[in-house]
C-alpha cells in the first residue's frame, strides 16, 4: 500500500497504492510514518509524494471509525504520521494529481510545497460527516490560507479546484504535469547545500510558532550553526574563486 524509492538524482518517491482511492487506513497511516522515520534517519536529497493519477489520497478509512473511544487514537495516529512527515529533513513535495480531499488533503498540507495537476481538487469535507478535520486540517490550512478562508472551507466542506487553490495559496504551483515537476524541483534541490537546507526549513518551521523576536533570535542562532557545515566552507570557496552556482556541495 506505500512504496518508496530513491532515484538516481537523489529523490525519494513515496507513492500510496492502497487500492483505488488510497484511503488513509490505520495501516497506511502507520506505514507513512515509517516511511518518514526511514527518511528522517537517512534523508535523500528531496522527497516527493504522490498518489494515484484520478486520487492522490481521498482521505481516513471512514469503516474504521465507531465513535469517540475509536477518534482519539486515530486522530493520534495520523498526526504522528503527518508530524513525521513535516520533519523530514529536506523539502518534502507534494504531487497532486487528482482528488486530495480529507487526510489526503491533510498529507498535501504536512508538505512543504504541493504541486498540482490541471485536475487536482482539494477539499476538507469533514463537515459534511458532522465532524471536523483531525489530521491537522484546521491547523496547516489557516497557516496556508488564512483563518478566514479555512474557516470558510472547513466549515462548508467545500472542493477546491486547482486554479483556485493555486489562488489562495493551498497550491505553489499548477502544472500540466505535476510528477515530472516535482521529480525536476528535487533533483535540483538534492544537488545543493542539503544541509544548510535542513537547517533553513528547521527554523522557519520553528519561527511560526515563535513570537517575530524569539524567531529572528532562532535564525540568528541557526546562521552561525550553518557556519559550521563543510558545505559552507566548500560554497564560499567556490564563490570566491569561480562565482555564484558553482560549487559542487556534500550534504554535510
Amino acid at each position: 500500500m506505500l512504496e518508496v524509492e530513491r532515484n538516481s538524482d537523489g529523490v525519494a518517491v513515496v507513492t500510496l497504492a492502497n487500492g483505488k482511492v488510497n484511503a488513509l487506513s490505520r495501516a497506511l497511516v502507520a506505514a507513512l510514518g515509517e516511511a518518514a522515520d526511514e527518511l528522517t534517519s537517512d534523508p535523500p536529497g528531496a522527497v516527493v509524494i504522490t498518489g494515484g493519477e484520478r486520487i492522490f489520497a481521498a482521505g481516513a478509512d471512514i469503516s474504521e471509525f465507531g465513535g469517540a473511544q475509536e477518534a482519539g487514537p486515530i486522530t493520534a495516529e495520523i498526526h504522528r504520521a503527518l508530524d513525521a512527515i513535516a520533519a523530514i529533513p529536506r523539502l518534502v513535495i507534494a504531487s497532486v494529481t487528482g482528488y486530495a480531499l480529507g487526510g489526503g488533503c491533510e498529507l498535501a498540507l504536512a508538505c512543504d510545497y504541493r504541486i498540482a495537476g490541471q485536475r487536482a481538487v482539494f477539499g476538507q469535507p469533514e463537515i459534511l460527516l458532522g465532524i471536523i478535520p483531525g489530521g491537522g486540517g484546521t491547523q496547516r490550512l489557516s497557516r496556508l490560507v488564512g483563518p478566514s478562508r479555512a474557516k470558510e472551507l472547513c466549515l462548508s466542506g467545500r472542493q477546491v479546484a486547482a486554479d483556485e487553490a493555486l489562488l489562495i495559496g493551498l497550491a505553489d504551483e499548477v502544472v500540466d504535469d505535476p510528477h515530472a515537476r516535482a521529480l525536476e524541483l528535487g533533483a535540483a534541490l538534492a544537488k545543493g547545500a542539503t544541509a544548510a537546507q535542513a537547517l533553513c526549513k528547521d527554523v522557519i518551521d520553528r519561527g511560526l510558532s515563535m513570537s517575530l523576536a524569539d524567531g529572528l533570535a532562532a535564525e540568528r542562532d541557526t546562521f552561525v550553526e550553518a557556519f559550521g557545515t563543510e558545505d559552507s566552507q566548500i560554497g564560499i570557496a567556490s564563490f570566491l574563486e569561480h562565482g555564484p552556482g558553482k560549487a559542487d556541495f556534500t550534504g554535510r
